[in-house]
């Protein structure tokens, strides 16, 4: 090796990793001004790698079956050359966990600490949603909780009682978050406190709402009333909803549902920043690398290695392309960075009209910082895809109706068509396109106890029948009793469908 550079050929070590680490920290914190957690990275083989991939990317998680099928399906692709692996998985943890791959060329090295420890790093820390959503310090030793106490609760339970518990609180893991008010982020001494409470206690709501419930003739208008307050519905945390209220579960099943909620409520900013998140750490990487090429610390071979990765990484595909498969976040989120680079540094007259905020201000690095802490993927793409852009990504909105003879071209390259364009991507990434609105309405208190849920339909869209079985099978056995879900217009709340089930179905 010699004194400039970095590295020579393909090979590293340990501490080649080091030198790597320590030259882009100069570049990424020096002169970006990135903002990070302190770095953990750990050199991983394909197998474990392929094991991160199954158990969602998290080094400590409880055991389940699901994990292990993903593993053989994602090994099996693998093997037969069909699908690469990732450079890299992140942590959003203090400190950042960076999982590198040891078959990693020591280019791919120096950009996956780029990409990682820095760029997503830097994002994890200072993003709003991340900052109000998780504790970056907390989620390991949470963990690590969750992990142990569903261990014992198979051995005191039963691997199979423990499994069947998991399989429906997974199914309903997509509507076990919190999406709007603010929740306070997981903490261990919390949870332990809570766990040693929940035990003492008894579970106080659970006797206050169904102990109490009057029969026969005791039903009362005042005593029923009482126990809808308790209920605080509707509730669009169905998982949260179940933990406090399902009359049948134990106060172990309680916890058990909870640590899927709250593992679940982790990973719900990422689900929101995936083109900002993408964008950000495939500019910094792009940036650093550059830079680490143009002070000598990089050879010329080793930075085409670099280009063509990146390019690879950045490949949007066309609607024509077999490998098309909508749009690419890489893709999105490193051009609007750049683009508004370039906004700031030489705007047109076209981006003053448009961004007179940040036209001209000639800081880049400063208005970025303030865009990646500030907004999430719909706001973003909102406030900052520009006409420019879209013209580079030709991009128009065709409207393909059910019983249109021809296509239609809604939106063009005009003034209300940019508006509309941009308007129409952000809202693409809207939080209620993830999943679908599904809440808590009602439940037969004085009678029957059926559980009652509203899915509040848009533009038509209806759950798939045999998803919607499954998972309703999953909810009447942690309920424990009939559960009807009805599928309501949410212009007019006309019922436009309804699916009911019961747990001896």
């Amino acid at each position: 090796m010699s004194d400039a550079l970095l590295f020579t050929g393909k090979d590293w070590s340990f501490e080649t990793l080091q030198h790597i680490h320590d030259a882009v920290e100069v570049v990424g914190k020096g002169e970006l001004g990135l903002d990070t957690f302190p770095n953990q990275i750990e050199v991983i083989t394909a197998e474990q790698m392929l094991d991160a991939y199954s158990s969602t990317g998290m080094p400590l998680l409880y055991r389940h079956w699901s994990f292990g099928k993903r593993f053989a399906q994602y090994e099996g692709v693998y093997r037969a050359g069909l699908q690469g692996l990732a450079y890299e998985i992140v942590i959003n943890a203090n400190p950042c966990i960076s999982y590198v791959m040891e078959e990693n060329s020591a280019t791919m090295q120096a950009l996956v600490i780029a990409h990682a420890a820095f760029g997503h790093n830097h994002f994890f820390k200072n993003n709003y949603q991340f900052r109000q959503w998780t504790d970056a310090s907390g989620i390991l030793d949470y963990l690590a909780y969750g992990k142990n106490y569903i261990a014992a609760c198979e051995e005191r339970y039963g691997e199979l009682e423990v499994e069947r518990l998991l399989d429906s609180a997974h199914a309903l893991a997509p509507q076990g978050v919190d999406r709007y008010p603010r929740k306070r982020p997981i903490s261990l001494s919390d949870e332990e406190r809570r766990d040693r409470d929940r035990r003492e206690e008894h579970e106080r709501l659970y006797d206050d709402l169904w102990r109490t419930v009057p029969r026969g003739a005791e039903k009362t208008k005042k005593s029923i009333d009482h126990q809808r307050a308790l209920l605080r519905l509707p509730q669009e945390n169905v998982l949260y909803f179940l933990e406090k209220t399902a009359p049948r579960l134990q106060p172990w099943q309680r916890e058990v549902l909870r640590i899927v909620r709250l593992i679940a409520q982790y990973f719900y900013p990422q689900q929101q920043t995936k083109v900002m998140n993408e964008g950000c750490a495939t500019y910094c990487h792009y940036r650093i690398m550059n830079r680490l090429h143009e002070k000598g610390q990089i050879s010329d071979g080793s930075f085409l290695e670099f280009i063509h990765s990146h390019s690879n990484a950045i490949r949007q595909p066309t609607a024509h392309d077999p490998s098309y498969s909508g749009v690419n976040p890489y893709a999105l989120g490193f051009d609007m960075m750049c683009d508004i680079a370039r906004i700031v540094r030489e705007p047109t007259e076209e981006d003053r009209l448009w961004f007179p905020e940040i036209a001209g201000r000639k800081d880049e690095m400063a208005v970025l910082k303030e865009v990646w802490a500030n907004y999430r993927d719909d706001s973003f793409i909102a406030q900052f895809l520009s006409p420019h852009l879209m013209r580079k990504w030709r991009l128009f909105h065709i409207v393909d109706e059910e019983d249109a003879p021809k296509l239609k071209v809604e939106k063009i390259h005009n003034e209300r068509g940019y508006h509309d364009l941009r308007r129409g991507l952000a809202a693409e990434y809207e939080v209620g396109r993830h999943a679908p609105d599904i809440q808590v309405v009602d439940v037969d208190l004085a009678g029957s106890r059926k559980l009652v849920l509203h899915h509040r339909v848009f533009s038509g869209k209806l759950l798939d029948v045999v998803d919607a079985a499954l998972v309703l099978r999953h909810l009447t056995l942690l309920w424990g009793y009939d559960v009807l879900l009805e599928e309501v217009d949410a212009t007019t709340n006309e019922v436009l469908k309804a699916h009911l089930a019961s747990p001896d179905q």
